[in-house]
């Protein structure tokens, strides 16, 4: 089975695969120094606790191992600053995408940066044939990332009672296909014809051998 690389260089960034349970001191206190920011809009912050971070970092290996998900951290200088993701969905060729950071790292596009690095190394997965990006309605700021890279708005979905405090319990999806690799050219038969070679009353006429060069 194909898997992503561990890690993945996104200029000033990097994404690397969790390090199961020697990530737990670094992700906890990032979780825990985040818990304002996310509470609004992740439903699990409400559960958030010691072993659930440890059953995080469990699941994360085990999933990678059987390739049903790719969970990263997302560093800057070696520091902690966020977690990208893309696991299986539903539909066997279609996989979704999730993100969050540090509420100290956001607003320099680096959550868009992660995101883009982690779609290309997801469509080098040969059975994967589209992403998705879930989001609710109010949450402008996540809803801009798949805007800016691509993604078109599929559908919106009705969610009672919305997952978590500031959510409007209207889920927006996005779709981004599997880019279409681009398709040969060639020139018309007569332009792959030899050139007939010039007459000998014509010495300084320039002549072609018919070769299509790209």
């Amino acid at each position: 089975m194909e898997r992503p690389r561990q890690t993945i260089e996104c200029g000033d960034v990097a994404l690397r695969r969790w390090r199961g349970q020697s990530d737990f001191e670094p992700l906890f206190t990032l979780i825990e120094d985040s818990l304002d920011h996310l509470r609004p809009w992740m439903p699990w912050v409400a559960l958030h606790s010691e072993q659930k971070t440890r059953d995080f970092l469990a699941k994360s290996d085990a999933k990678w191992d059987a390739g049903d998900a790719y969970n990263y951290a997302i560093t800057r200088d070696g520091t902690l600053i966020g977690t990208c993701s893309t696991y299986r969905g539903t539909e066997p060729q279609g996989w979704y995408m999730g993100y969050w950071l540090h509420p100290a790292a956001t607003g320099r596009g680096i959550a868009t940066r992660a995101t883009a690095a982690l779609i290309a190394e997801a469509f080098t997965l040969p059975n994967l044939a589209y992403l998705k990006i879930a989001h609710d309605l109010a949450n402008v700021s996540s809803g801009a990332i798949p805007r800016r890279l691509g993604f078109t708005e599929v559908r919106r979905e009705q969610v009672t009672p919305p997952a978590a405090p500031a959510d409007a319990g209207i889920d927006v999806i996005w779709r981004l296909s599997r880019p279409t690799p681009p398709v040969a050219t060639f020139p018309p038969a007569e332009l792959n014809r030899p050139t007939p070679r010039p007459a000998a009353s014509a010495p300084n006429e320039i002549t072609s051998n018919g070769r299509w060069c790209q």
